[in-house]
């Protein structure tokens, strides 16, 4: 799932009081002690998650979890009350079971879960994202509808009429919006009014053609019905923001220091002080801005690191050859990982290229469309291409081809399907717990698939070609700017202005991607996550090597690695290490 749609979903999660504390600053009382062992922990576990999939339908549906898909997310002041109680106690049962009662992974799990309960806390009792972000809303509607149409779970009239019932719901859920957002910050409202129209079109032009299989009249009438009440109510929101909210939106975006760290150990469990994550964050966008020149001028030494960039976007496979070549890229990929041995691939069809569903054009260029871990229906995965407009200019279709040139296709490729997320998929299912195929740390999933990035070239993938080491090194500097740019605009006062500049000169990045990373920055504050966890996931790897001895190799840590599922990085170093207390970044 998109980032920007993990934190929607999250932030329904709503609480009442800005002056509640993380669960696990204080020990809880001796009444909701919640016993000892594997079985009273995996109760509570499974009781917590069962509580999760009903307060956040959207969420459930796209973990594969369907008996709340005619339900919507609420956030309303009773739900924000309930959900108050709810993770509190959660969380103080969950602190009041012995941790040397429990297996290994028992004890991973707890801490997981307490950590995950302390996420949830600080983000709507102090963060209160719902309360500054009238996006949460217009998009978070959009979202729960996408996730019934997207995936063929259930037969599609079935599917509609689950729909239907959720569409129902959603104008109230924008009324529960007006209600709640009591501290609007001005990039939050105008990035709501600036996309609330291509959520309307989205109910508009790509739901309908989601279900244009159904034919059943009586549903499809109904079905008219609540999707233009869902239009009707959009545009009202959209009124709302544009009169109401917007000449008082004074809020700050910025977390300031105290919070951002709390979110910071809370989400990835990462405490290293913010001062010290800055100068790790430059120090390593130094080591790959050297890399990256030295690389460039092994391209050619007499123009610029950035004029070879610009003549490599010329070099792309035509529209109508884009699919093809993105599979063939899938399976060398795939052969070199097995001929090399860099990690075990399980049984499984290998991973599909397909043309982007028209219903997802607007909001994804590249993406892997993975069924979610709990769904029982036999569902492929693919990895979706978005092909330019054909309607299009000729010069419109060569300016968006330009993203595809060859070595960043193959770098893209890497990250999101071998050995990337569509690996990480293929694992899922088996994880040694349902905790961990719903609760899991950024810097894990994300790291590891940044991590492949730099891993495969290191291999020798293409070792013949430093266009690909090139495109991969661009690729790290972007994300050492998430870094550097998520802490500064947080916790220094830099400007979104200040950070597009960032993008542009050291990211190596145009305008416009600048801009929008800009903005990112400032609703997903932790998006350094990246390079963090590509960064602890190589400190962790040395470490490995060193205890492994001679019985180390790159493929049982990759495999050891990625069975464990997407713990924070220091309960992976528990696991695999058998400690937490050694460094997590060199």
């Amino acid at each position: 799932m998109p980032r920007r749609l993990q934190l929607i979903l999250a932030s329904m999660a709503v609480v009442a009081a800005a002056s509640c504390q993380t669960s696990s600053s204080a020990p809880p009382p001796a009444a909701v002690v919640a016993g000892s062992g594997d079985a009273a922990f995996r109760t509570l576990a499974a009781n917590i998650l069962d509580d999760r999939f009903r307060r956040h339908p959207s969420l459930a549906t796209d973990l594969g979890v369907h008996r709340y898909d005619a339900m919507m997310d609420e956030a309303s002041q009773a739900a924000i009350t309930a959900e108050t109680d709810a993770l509190n106690g959660f969380a103080a049962r969950l602190i009041g079971i012995d941790p040397q009662s429990l297996t290994l992974d028992a004890q991973l799990d707890r801490e997981q879960l307490i950590h995950a309960m302390d996420a949830g806390i600080l983000a709507n009792a102090v963060i209160r994202q719902w309360a500054r972000d009238p996006d949460v809303y217009s998009s978070g509607i959009t979202n729960a509808a996408y996730v019934i149409m997207k995936r063929k779970f259930a037969p599609a009239a079935d599917r509609l009429r689950t729909l239907v019932e959720r569409e129902k719901k959603m104008p109230a859920f924008l009324d529960e919006g007006r209600a709640n957002l009591t501290a609007p910050a001005k990039i939050f409202t105008e990035i709501a009014i600036e996309q609330i129209d291509g959520n309307i079109a989205f109910f508009r032009n790509d739901v309908p053609a989601a279900f244009a299989d159904v034919t059943d009249k009586e549903l499809l009438g109904e079905f008219a019905q609540t999707n233009a009440g869902v239009m009707r109510a959009l545009a009202a929101y959209k009124a709302f923001l544009q009169k109401d909210v917007l000449p008082k939106a004074t809020g700050s975006y910025a977390l300031g220091a105290e919070v951002y760290a709390k979110a910071l150990a809370a989400n990835e469990m990462i405490e290293v002080p913010l001062d010290q994550l800055s100068k790790i964050a430059e120090a390593d966008r130094q080591r790959n801005e050297e890399a990256f020149q030295a690389t460039a001028k092994q391209i050619d030494a007499a123009r610029s690191a950035d004029a070879i960039l610009a003549s490599m976007e010329r070099e792309h496979p035509k529209p109508s050859e884009l699919l093809r070549t993105s599979q063939d890229a899938l399976d060398a990929i795939r052969q070199f990982i097995i001929d090399r041995k860099i990690l075990t691939i399980p049984r499984s069809d290998p991973a599909t290229v397909k043309e982007t569903p028209p219903f997802m054009r607007a909001t994804s260029s590249a993406s892997m469309d993975t069924p979610g871990p709990f769904e029982t229906a036999r569902l492929d995965a693919f990895y979706n291409m978005t092909l330019p407009d054909p309607r299009g200019s000729a010069a419109a279709q060569e300016d968006y081809m330009k993203s595809w040139y060859y070595a960043e296709l193959s770098n893209v490729s890497v990250h999101e399907v071998y050995p990337g997320h569509y690996i990480q998929f293929l694992y899922a299912k088996r994880f040694p717990s349902d905790v961990r195929k719903v609760y899991g740390a950024s810097s894990n999933s994300e790291g590891w698939a940044h991590y492949d990035e730099q891993m495969m070239i290191d291999e020798g993938f293409h070792a013949g070609d430093p266009k690909y080491r090139l495109a991969q090194l661009q690729d790290a500097l972007l994300r050492n700017v998430r870094f550097i740019v998520g802490i500064a605009m947080h916790t220094k006062g830099m400007t979104v202005e200040e950070a597009t500049k960032l993008f542009e000169t050291e990211g190596h990045q145009p305008h416009a991607i600048s801009v929008q990373e800009a903005k990112r920055g400032a609703g997903d504050p932790l998006y350094g996550y990246y390079t963090m966890g590509k960064l602890m996931i190589l400190k962790l790897r040395a470490d490995y090597q060193k205890k492994m001895g001679s019985a180390y190799s790159l493929q049982k840590f990759h495999d050891d690695f990625i069975k464990l599922g997407p713990l924070p990085l220091p309960l992976v170093r528990k696991a695999m290490l058998g400690e937490t207390s050694g460094a997590l970044f060199n």
